[in-house]
């Protein structure tokens, strides 16, 4: 890679890791009236949202998170004239890291399900499709968002590692999975002692 080149790759990701620290459920829930890290969960994303103003704000605050990892992504895509390249899957660690570890707010963001799913929506349009469709059905059957986010985030390198065919993909995958599913524990504690809440 040319300096040059290298300074280029190293500036999108920088800028997406910043596009992921946007406080998409903090500045909706503020026109709602609420402190969303206050309430219910307190947790800044879409499912707490819902849970406290409704599935239209929790709408907004879904799309500007998917637009983040997505955006995130389109810039890879647009430096490299490639879709699926490392500096995409870079773009969208970024991304997600910034959603769930925003320096701007000490660290502390949401889960990274919707900016993950937007990241793989440009790397993987068919599989996001589905599994979009997936979550809602899940999210409807069992009350809870957080087992239909599980779910589909284990699901995605199933996929990888069954329709793709360079290894590092599915590396790669399993990573961006594992910083969603960090970000989880505390929901999967809840729901071994059958606390967790629905939304």
């Amino acid at each position: 890679m040319e300096p040059m080149d290298a300074v280029l790759a190293v500036a999108v990701v920088v800028v997406s890791y910043f596009l992921g620290t946007f406080p998409s459920a903090l500045i909706v829930a503020k026109r709602g009236g609420i402190d969303v890290t206050k309430e219910g969960s307190g947790n800044p994303g879409t499912s707490n949202v819902v849970r406290l103003l409704g599935w239209k704000y929790g709408a907004v605050v879904f799309l500007a998170d998917v637009l983040k990892g997505s955006a995130s992504v389109a810039l890879a895509w647009w430096v490299t004239g490639d879709r699926v390249t490392m500096l995409g899957f870079g773009c969208a660690y970024a991304a997600v890291v910034g959603h769930t570890y925003p320096i701007t707010r000490g660290f502390k963001g949401g889960k990274g399900v919707a900016t993950g799913g937007g990241s793989m929506y440009v790397l993987y349009p068919l599989m996001s499709l589905v599994l979009c469709i997936s979550w809602f059905v899940l999210r409807k059957t069992t009350g809870k968002s957080s087992v239909a986010s599980l779910v589909i985030t284990i699901a995605v390198p199933i996929y990888v590692g069954f329709f793709r065919e360079d290894r590092w993909e599915l590396a790669a995958t399993l990573g961006l999975v594992a910083v969603v599913i960090l970000r989880h524990l505390p929901n999967i504690r809840r729901l071994r002692s059958n606390d967790e809440l629905a939304a």
